[in-house]
């Protein structure tokens, strides 16, 4: 038992060591952290360089935390109002993102007989772009002032809220339920939004109150209580976890929002960086470069149809065509999200492992190719724009 322990903690200690690193190489060169975590997970998982071998039991806790703490601070961030006009605001514009980036996925999915479960699965994962790799981008580059930062925030929040819908079909799905019961779940999940939402636009300050406390230990445990306890609801309802933590964070909000954020950020990013390396020590290095292809087929894909959404959504606001292009490059970024639904996936075992290792692929591609298109696309439409001739 004692051999074991120690297993374990030299094991946990490597890996918490070896993220350290990572992120701060990924800070040197300007990257989300993802990309390095996925790879990370991939060199010490199976079939990697170092197999680990005493952290299941932690790693599966843990990395469901990294989703639930991951969902709740982006709830955090929105409050019920902002939901509402940003649903209103870029409803046909979100009609359009789920067209041009869901479809893509299902295709690639259908022609590598995965069949109808792994088309809605891989068609998620192309779809929704990463909240927080795009919000840091925009933070860095000084653009949260622009005038089409709303329009990609409001495309955002529309995915988010996309989410809240398809993340219970998707676990009905995986669950084998029937039809009936599918549609069952969609019935919960959209009675449990709107009443989520209309308990936040009525009674936020209520529930705010309710978490609140002056003292840190206490807010931290109430807080993190809360949150665990509305996931494990919304999961025995059969409407996910996730969405039920995302559910709770909209429902807080003022200054109990502001500080919930603060306190609960180190949390978060410790248990996703841990969720990121599971999924990779999870995913075979050996089934990446068959599916390379493909990966690489969607990432130039749905990169020109992200581009084209936020290109059409900034024109619908009236923005210029340079804001078009940086709304556009904005919105390629794909990240935790996606890794979230091939997790699930993968979990449930209704999938193949062929699926993790082009989610895996497709990730770190895009992880990588969103900051990257973002900060080249004042550049570029500058070139392009200087070498159009000019109608009179």
């Amino acid at each position: 038992m004692g051999n074991h322990s120690a297993l374990v903690l030299i094991e946990l200690g490597a890996v918490f060591f070896g993220l350290g690193i990572l992120g701060r190489l990924a800070g040197r060169i300007g990257l989300s952290p993802i990309p390095l975590y996925l790879v990370g997970g991939l060199f010490f998982g199976q079939g990697g360089f170092v197999e680990l071998g005493g952290l299941e039991e932690f790693s599966a806790i843990a990395s469901e935390i990294g989703v639930i703490l991951l969902l709740l601070l982006l709830g955090l961030e929105y409050t019920a109002g902002e939901l509402v006009t940003g649903l209103r605001q870029s409803w046909m514009a979100g009609i359009l993102d789920i067209l041009l980036n869901f479809l893509p996925g299902v295709v690639i999915a259908l022609i590598l007989g995965w069949g109808a479960v792994g088309a809605l699965v891989l068609g998620g994962v192309t779809y929704i772009s990463s909240s927080g790799i795009i919000a840091k981008v925009l933070t860095d580059l000084g653009r949260l002032g622009n005038r089409e930062t709303p329009v990609v925030l409001s495309l955002l929040v529309f995915e988010d809220l996309a989410m809240a819908v398809y993340l219970p079909i998707l676990t009905a799905v995986l669950a084998g339920v029937s039809f009936a019961g599918g549609l069952q779940a969609v019935g919960i999940s959209l009675v449990v939004v709107t009443i989520v939402l209309v308990i936040a636009l009525k009674f936020g300050n209520a529930v705010s109150a309710v978490v609140d406390s002056k003292d840190r230990e206490v807010f931290l445990l109430t807080l993190l209580g809360a949150a665990l306890l509305v996931a494990g609801v919304a999961s025995a309802m059969q409407v996910s976890a996730a969405v039920g933590a995302f559910l709770l964070g909209i429902a807080i909000s003022g200054a109990t929002a502001t500080n919930a954020t603060r306190l609960l950020e180190p949390l978060r990013d410790l248990f996703a960086a841990v969720f990121f390396v599971v999924f990779g020590l999870n995913t075979d290095p050996s089934t990446i470069p068959p599916v390379l292809g493909y990966a690489l087929l969607l990432a130039v894909i749905t990169s020109v149809t992200k581009v084209a959404t936020g290109w059409w959504a900034a024109k619908q606001q009236g923005v210029g065509k340079l804001g078009r292009a940086r709304a556009g490059a904005a919105l390629i970024a794909r990240g935790e999200f996606s890794i979230v639904i091939a997790g699930l996936a993968v979990a449930s075992g209704a999938v193949t492992d062929e699926l993790a290792a082009l989610a895996t692929a497709y990730v770190l591609l895009m992880a990588i190719l969103g900051p990257v298109a973002a900060r080249l696309a004042e550049p570029v439409m500058g070139f392009l724009t200087r070498k159009t001739p000019q109608t009179v």
